[in-house]
C-alpha cells in the first residue's frame, strides 16, 4: 500500500486549518488501520501544525506572504511521512539547546515539540529550500 498527496500553500497561518483539514482527510480516506488512526493522527496533525507555524513564523519570516510551501504526504505500509518545503535560510535546529524543566525561554521549543511527536525528525537543505521531513512508524501489533 502507497498513497501520497501534495498541497502548496502561501505562507500565511490564516491557512493551518486548511492545511490540518487536508491532512486529516487524506489519512482518514487511506488509511484503513483504524488502530493506528487515533493517536497517530492526533500526534501528526500536531507536529504538522507545528512544522508549517515554523516555517511561516521563522523561515519566511521577512519573505512575502505568498511565498509558497510545499506540503507533500505519504502513506506507507509501515509509515506515514511528512514533508514541508520552505524558502528560508539555511539553518541547523540541532545547534538549539533545549530549555530547562521549569525555565522559561522565548522561541526554541517547537523542535523539541516535535522531536518527541513523531519517532524521525529531520531538517535539511536541499537545493535553495529546507525540508522538514517527520516520520512515524506504525506500531507493529497495527500491521497484524
Amino acid at each position: 500500500m502507497f498513497y501520497q498527496d501534495h498541497l502548496t500553500v502561501n505562507s500565511q497561518l490564516t491557512v493551518l486549518n486548511s492545511v490540518q483539514k487536508w491532512f486529516e482527510t487524506f489519512w482518514l480516506q487511506h488509511d484503513p488501520l483504524v488502530a493506528r488512526r487515533d493517536n497517530q493522527l492526533y500526534r501528526l496533525n500536531l507536529a504538522l501544525a507545528e512544522g508549517f507555524t515554523n516555517a511561516v513564523r521563522h523561515a519566511h519570516s521577512g519573505l512575502s506572504s505568498e511565498t509558497s510551501i510545499d506540503i507533500d504526504v505519504a502513506l506507507h505500509d509501515d509509515h506515514m511521512e511528512i514533508q514541508i518545503w520552505d524558502w528560508g535560510q539555511p539553518f541547523d535546529p540541532n545547534a538549539l539547546k533545549e530549555p530547562k524543566p521549569g525555565t522559561l525561554q522565548e522561541g526554541g521549543y517547537g523542535w523539541f515539540l516535535l522531536r518527541r511527536l513523531a519517532d524521525e525528525v529531520s531538517y535539511d537543505r536541499e537545493g535553495q529550500r529546507n525540508c522538514l521531513r517527520i516520520v512515524q512508524y506504525t506500531p507493529r501489533e497495527a500491521l497484524s
